[in-house]
């Protein structure tokens, strides 16, 4: 297990975490979980709006640079600027159940969540185990205050279930984070002095934590390894030069990593006996600093540890069988197979990732794994206790790759059975192909759906049925003279699933253009709706224009045509009617005798001459 902790101090990440992480040695191979936790990540509420929306750049950098080591994120929790995370290879997922997240605000007296800890609890191999990340108050007076605020956050932090339901109630604690316990008693001249002398022994026992270690209840039976590199605060940005400014900050060890053994005689084990000695051991294998990032006022700590213990869980709760390579559509069968007591649920589904997925929710494609109301993919008994479902020919990713099969349950959010990766080689479909267009549509399948303007791959906790949602209200393809125009800004960028979108029209701005019927053919059947673009090879766009009270015809390519409000985008609004009302209405101004003109798409229908005396109005 690696865990790594950092006041980042707002900072925006560096380009490379390989070396912080120790992803360029030997000891990557070896390591099954690591844990991340920063502190003072940028919570100003322009980058909070952004990261409710995005992940935070921080996340995104460390899954990243992960995935191709076959670390997936298995949780993550927020709390302004304090951030968890924990990852842990693909192939560990199923063994990792019972995952919970807290968070405990101890800033302004519990109202802010600029200090306090969060927290991800899970089992792995059937041992409940705790990362605990903590930001601390600062200074040096503040000693007391830090052990009130730790003792809150291990009160307040409370799980559910009866394995452990609090903090100190796990097998394992590891607690690490920006802790701001500062040296006591010795001048700056010396600290600095015996940091450059490379005699770091002499300041261990002035050190706030190592004092607290011996004297507060609170911390038995914590340990940490010995501090053998320089102290991480408080350095210049930019620099590996301790604090230059008029407030001369005295270097710390501030940014710590601890861990703690449920002592055998804490709780009972199974049947009111109490867990034999040796089941669970820490080592140790590396405490060092890394002094090559800069781009903070502290300095990166990362930790490696050998975790030793009894596996309890031997198999997973959900067994996946899958051929080893896929190359016909009628080869994507999934059998599979779930372990007596496992709880199912009617949202459970089966993902398809790609070899280095970044976290469960990043699959290629998914099916449903039915539950008992049987209301999800179709589902094949094999046995008493085995099911099998298969893909859709048009869920499955062309070209050929490497890929996981993964079991998502909905009940424990956790992937809860995983494949060995496998082959899929299946041929690419013809260019234009693809079964998403829309060409030979007709107008009365238009009627059922909107125009989809974005589609995106769902990232929601389930995947979501991909369905074309109704229209509300009455259809596009019921207003036979409305033309639209594609909205794309240049050729092959519109997102609509029909190909015609893609050719292109003339203009940037999307408008919606109303065809106006030429003198004398008023009362002819009007055009179908569709792409201007598919009339004759060479034709143009006509608008009719009203000039010096009368109309005329011009193409929406000249002067006259651009300047016209409409294909500016400019329409403020615009009044929709039914071919039948708009024209009976015509009809009946002609019958009185006198013309109706609109002078604008936006003008209520007015008479240009006045009515004949007597006619009603």
């Amino acid at each position: 297990i690696t865990v790594v902790t950092w006041n980042v101090g707002t900072a925006m990440p560096p380009n490379d975490v390989t070396s912080l992480l120790h992803l360029n040695t030997g000891e990557t191979n070896d390591v099954d979980v690591i844990a991340i936790g920063l502190q003072e990540v940028n919570s100003k509420i322009n980058k909070r709006l952004k990261d409710a929306l995005f992940t935070d750049q921080w996340s995104e950098l460390f899954m990243d640079v992960l995935s191709p080591f076959h670390f997936v994120l298995v949780s993550t929790v927020r709390m302004q600027g304090v951030i968890l995370l924990v990852f842990a290879k693909y192939y560990h997922l199923p063994f990792l159940q019972d995952i919970q997240t807290d968070c405990t605000r101890t800033g302004l007296g519990g109202y802010w969540g600029n200090k306090g800890g969060v927290s991800i609890r899970l089992s792995i191999f059937g041992h409940m185990v705790c990362f605990l990340n903590c930001h601390l108050p600062a200074h040096l007076e503040k000693a007391e205050q830090r052990k009130e605020d730790f003792a809150t956050i291990l009160h307040m932090q409370q799980f559910e279930g009866r394995a452990a339901s609090g903090i100190l109630d796990h097998d394992l604690v590891f607690w690490f984070g920006d802790l701001n316990f500062r040296i006591e008693s010795l001048d700056i001249r010396f600290v600095k002095y015996a940091i450059d002398s490379n005699i770091l022994s002499q300041l261990w026992e002035k050190d706030q934590l190592n004092i607290a270690k011996s004297t507060w209840p609170v911390l038995s039976g914590f340990q940490e390894g010995p501090l053998t590199f320089p102290p991480t605060f408080k350095f210049d940005v930019g620099t590996n030069k301790y604090d230059s400014s008029a407030k001369k900050r005295k270097p710390a060890w501030t940014d710590r990593i601890l861990w703690k053994i449920k002592s055998p005689g804490v709780g009972l084990g199974v049947g009111g006996r109490r867990p034999s000695q040796g089941v669970l051991s820490v080592s140790q294998l590396c405490y060092c600093s890394h002094m090559e990032y800069t781009v903070s006022d502290h300095k990166p700590v990362a930790a490696i540890f050998a975790v030793q213990f009894a596996s309890k869980a031997d198999k997973p709760p959900i067994e996946i069988y899958v051929a080893d390579e896929w190359s016909r559509p009628e080869q994507a069968v999934v059998r599979y197979k779930m372990a007596a007591g496992f709880h199912r649920s009617s949202w459970d589904w089966i993902g398809l990732y790609r070899v280095g997925f970044r976290h469960p929710k990043d699959y290629v494609s998914y099916v449903w794994a039915r539950g008992d109301d049987g209301e999800r993919c179709p589902e094949k008994p094999l046995s008493a206790s085995g099911l099998q479902v298969m893909f859709s020919e048009e869920a499955l990713p062309k070209g050929k790759g490497e890929y996981i099969l993964g079991y998502y349950s909905n009940t424990s959010s956790s992937i809860a059975g995983v494949t060995e990766p496998f082959q899929i080689s299946l041929p690419r479909s013809e260019e234009g192909s693809s079964p998403t267009d829309s060409s030979g549509s007709s107008s009365e399948e238009e009627d059922d759906s909107t125009l989809v303007l974005l589609a995106p791959k769902s990232r929601s906790p389930s995947p979501g049925k991909m369905k074309r949602h109704r229209s509300r209200s009455p259809s596009l393809a019921k207003f036979q003279g409305l033309i639209l125009r594609p909205s794309s800004r240049e050729r092959g960028m519109s997102r609509s699933p029909s190909p015609q979108s893609r050719r292109g029209l003339p203009g940037d701005i999307p408008t919606i253009h109303l065809p106006q019927e030429e003198p004398g053919h008023r009362g002819a059947k009007a055009k179908e709706p569709g792409w201007a673009a598919d009339s004759q090879e060479g034709s143009s766009l006509y608008q009719t224009v009203w000039e010096h009270g009368g109309p005329r015809r011009v193409s929406i390519d000249s002067p006259l045509g651009r300047a016209d409000p409409r294909n500016l985008g400019l329409l403020p609004a615009l009044r929709l009617e039914m071919i039948d009302q708009a024209m009976g209405r015509r009809r009946e101004s002609m019958d009185q005798g006198y013309p109706c003109q609109r002078m604008s798409p936006t003008s209520p229908p007015g008479c240009s001459t006045s009515p004949k005396e007597g006619s009603s109005p």
